[in-house]
């Protein structure tokens, strides 16, 4: 399976579009995949990796409330990263990712390889839920994957 990276980097460079991302249970992996292309700093602005609650809010501008009502691990969350990081970052499109990697942190409801993406355009924002199967670096690498397999969907479908 061909990299979406490069696709990507030369989608957003064609379109004068920025990119940024706040990154949680991914650790910083889809800055580092992005970052991997050379030239990447022509459209790559950067990222806030915010693991904890409190840097999801001080940081991002998450809210409190939102935390409290439905976890740190879920689609709304996700999608006020995503929103706040287009904000602090001063992008066009932020990424973002929220979720149990794993071995332990699971719930009943929530379970290991369980994340949230969000990604937030100047046309909204949007959440997309993923359970991922693997151990704990399978997981990260597989969310940082699906967060970049949906951004170049999203690139692709621009007019």
């Amino acid at each position: 399976m061909s990299k979406p990276e490069p696709e990507i980097g030369n989608l957003l460079r064609r379109k004068g579009l920025s990119l940024g991302a706040v990154e949680s249970a991914s650790g910083g992996l889809i800055s580092h995949l992005i970052t991997n292309i050379p030239a990447s700093s022509d459209y790559y602005k950067g990222s806030i990796t915010a693991y904890s609650n409190e840097t999801k809010v001080k940081l991002v501008g998450v809210s409190e409330a939102t935390i409290q009502k439905y976890g740190a691990v879920s689609q709304e969350v996700a999608q006020e990263m995503a929103r706040g990081g287009r904000k602090a970052l001063k992008v066009d499109i932020c990424l973002a990712d929220t979720g149990i990697a794993g071995p332990g942190g699971d719930t009943p409801e929530k379970p290991v390889g369980l994340f949230y993406l969000g990604l937030s355009s100047e046309s909204g924002t949007e959440s997309r839920k993923h359970v991922f199967s693997g151990n704990r670096e399978q997981n990260k690498l597989a969310a940082a994957q699906a967060a970049l397999a949906w951004l170049k969907e999203y690139l692709l479908g621009l007019k």
